[in-house]
C-alpha cells in the first residue's frame, strides 16, 4: 500500500449491529458526550463498568496539573472487580484462562479456581509480612503463576512490578532497587521452545549486587524441577507457602488513586523509567478499551500474544479481560515451536475469536507462507472480520488492520497522517479525517498492536518515518 492509498475495510451491518458500539453515529455520540461533559462522561463509564466499595463523588481533581487525580475518593479493589465480581455473577464455572505450556500441556482455570488461588498467594504473602503499600517483584515466565501473582497482590495493596523473564540479574536489579521491592516471586526456570531458561539463578545474582538489601523473602514457583542454588532463612517453595493458606481473603479496599503497579520502560535508550499505574483510572482503561476496541463479548475467546512482563500483557491478557469476565488465552513458547503454525493451531483448538498481536508477528507468518494456516480451521477467528475480497488470510490480516488500540494506537495514527500529508505538502489531516479512519480499526476483530512512540514524536523526519512504516 503506498503512501497516497487509504484502504478502509467496512464492518458487515450485522457486525455494527450487535457491536458495543455500533457505528458511526454511535461513536460520535460518545464523543459528543464526552465533549459536553467529561467528568460526567467518565463517571459514568466508572460506575458502570467498575465495582466501587465506597463510591467516589470527585471525578477529576485537576488541581495540581498535570498530576490529574482520577476518582480520589473512591475505594475499591482490582483483584475483586476481577474475580469476586464475576463469582458472584454466576460465571465462577466460566473458564478464566486457558494456558498452554511449551510443552503443549493445557491447563484451564476457572474463575472460581483462579479466585481460590490469589487468596492462597495473598494469605501467604500476608504471613510474610506484605503490608498494603509494599513493593513486591514478580519475575516468572507466562504463567498462570504469573497471573496468580499479580492479582494477590492488588488483593492486598500491594503495588507490584513484572519484570521481563528475559531480562538481565543487572536490569533486574535496577528495577528491584528502584522500587525497594520487599519479596521477590521468581521461578526455578522457565520454558521456551524446548529450553530451559534459568530464572531464580538470575535472582540470586542480582540480590548479590548493590541495592537489594530491601529483598527479605523470595517465593519460587517450581516449574521445571531444574536444580537452583537455595538459601533456607530467604527462599521458599511457592507449593510450600500456599498449602496450608485459606482460600479466601477479605480485599483490601484501597483508593483509587493506590499505584495497583510500576512498570519500567526498556532502559534500551537510558536507566529504565518507571510508570506508575493507579489502580481506579487504570483498571478502567484497561476495561474500557477490552470492551470497546475488541468489542468484546461474552462467548468470545480472547488471545493477546504479549508477555505479560509488559503493559499490553498487563492490560489485555490480564486486568482488562477479567475485568470483563472474558476467557483469556496464554501461550508459554514460541511461535515456531515444535513447527511454524503453533499460533494457528492454538487457535483451532481453543476456537479463539478475537487475535491482538503485533505487525511483526504477521509479518513473519507471512514469510512462512500460506501454506501452514491453511493447514488450520480459522474460521471462528477470520470468520468475525469483514473479509477482503480476493485476500488470502494472512495477507488480508497484515493489510487488515495496522493500529492497535488504545492511548498510543489511536495517537499514532493521528501522527502518520499527519506526517503523509507533510509529506504530499498537504495540510495536516483534519481531526474528523484521523476519526473516520479510527473507527473502523475499533469496528475490526483482529487487531495488531501498533508501537509507536507516540509521546516522543515531535518533527516531521521522525513522523515521516512513522507514515513510512505504514506505508
Amino acid at each position: 500500500m503506498s503512501a497516497s492509498e487509504t484502504h478502509v475495510y467496512n464492518p458487515s451491518a450485522a457486525a455494527m449491529k450487535d457491536a458495543h458500539v455500533s457505528g458511526m453515529a454511535a461513536y460520535r455520540a460518545l464523543v459528543a458526550e464526552a465533549d459536553a461533559d467529561h467528568e460526567a462522561f467518565w463517571a459514568r463509564q466508572a460506575r458502570e463498568l467498575l465495582s466501587w466499595k465506597k463510591p467516589f463523588t470527585t471525578v477529576l481533581n485537576a488541581t495540581d496539573a498535570p498530576f490529574y487525580k482520577w476518582f480520589e475518593d473512591g475505594t475499591l479493589n482490582a483483584s475483586y472487580n476481577c474475580l469476586d465480581r464475576q463469582v458472584e455473577a454466576g460465571l465462577g464455572d466460566k473458564v478464566a484462562l486457558i494456558f498452554e505450556a511449551d510443552d503443549a500441556k493445557v491447563t484451564k482455570v476457572t474463575y472460581s479456581e483462579l479466585l481460590a488461588r490469589t487468596c492462597q498467594l495473598a494469605n501467604a504473602l500476608k504471613a510474610r509480612g506484605v503490608e498494603k503499600g509494599d513493593r513486591v517483584a514478580i519475575y516468572l515466565g507466562m504463567s498462570v503463576e504469573g497471573v496468580v501473582a499479580m492479582q494477590a497482590c492488588a488483593r492486598i495493596g500491594a503495588t507490584h512490578t513484572v519484570i521481563f523473564g528475559g531480562f538481565s540479574a543487572h536490569s533486574l536489579r535496577d528495577r528491584i532497587a528502584d522500587t525497594g521491592a520487599v519479596l521477590v516471586i521468581t521461578a526455578d526456570e522457565q520454558l521456551r521452545g524446548g529450553k530451559a531458561l534459568p530464572l531464580k539463578a538470575i535472582v540470586d545474582e542480582a540480590l548479590e549486587l548493590d541495592g537489594c538489601d530491601s529483598v527479605t523473602d523470595v517465593i519460587v514457583y517450581r516449574r521445571t524441577g531444574g536444580n537452583v542454588d537455595w538459601r533456607e532463612a530467604r527462599d521458599h517453595w511457592l507449593h510450600d507457602e500456599v498449602a496450608a493458606q485459606a482460600s479466601t481473603c477479605e480485599p483490601e479496599w484501597v483508593g483509587a488513586e493506590h499505584p495497583l503497579f510500576l512498570l519500567y520502560t526498556s532502559g534500551s535508550t537510558g536507566k529504565p523509567k518507571g510508570v506508575q499505574h493507579s489502580t481506579g483510572g487504570y483498571l478502567l482503561h484497561a476495561a474500557l478499551t477490552t470492551k470497546w476496541t475488541f468489542d468484546l463479548k461474552p462467548d468470545d475467546v480472547f488471545w493477546c500474544t504479549a508477555d505479560i512482563g509488559w503493559v499490553t500483557g498487563h492490560s489485555y491478557i490480564v486486568y482488562g479481560p477479567l475485568a470483563n469476565g472474558a476467557t483469556s488465552v496464554m501461550y508459554e513458547g514460541t511461535p515456531d515451536t515444535p513447527h511454524q503454525g503453533r499460533w494457528w493451531e492454538i487457535i483451532q483448538n481453543y476456537k479463539v475469536s478475537i487475535l491482538y498481536t503485533a505487525p511483526t508477528a504477521i509479518r513473519t507468518c507471512m514469510k512462512w507462507g500460506e501454506s501452514i494456516p491453511a493447514k488450520f480451521d480459522l474460521a471462528v477467528t477470520l470468520g468475525r472480520a469483514t473479509r477482503p475480497q480476493g485476500k488470502k488470510p494472512i495477507k488480508e490480516i497484515e493489510d487488515y488492520v495496522r493500529f492497535g488500540a488504545g492511548p498510543r494506537g489511536s495517537q499514532a495514527l493521528v501522527l502518520a497522517a499527519k506526517a503523509r500529508a507533510a509529506l504530499r505538502g498537504e495540510p495536516a489531516a483534519d481531526v474528523e479525517d484521523v476519526r473516520a479512519l479510527i473507527e473502523p480499526v475499533l469496528r475490526h476483530r483482529l487487531v495488531l498492536s501498533y508501537r509507536a512512540e507516540a509521546d516522543g514524536v515531535r518533527d516531521v523526519d521522525v513522523l515521516a518515518k512513522v507514515a513510512a512504516s505504514v506505508a
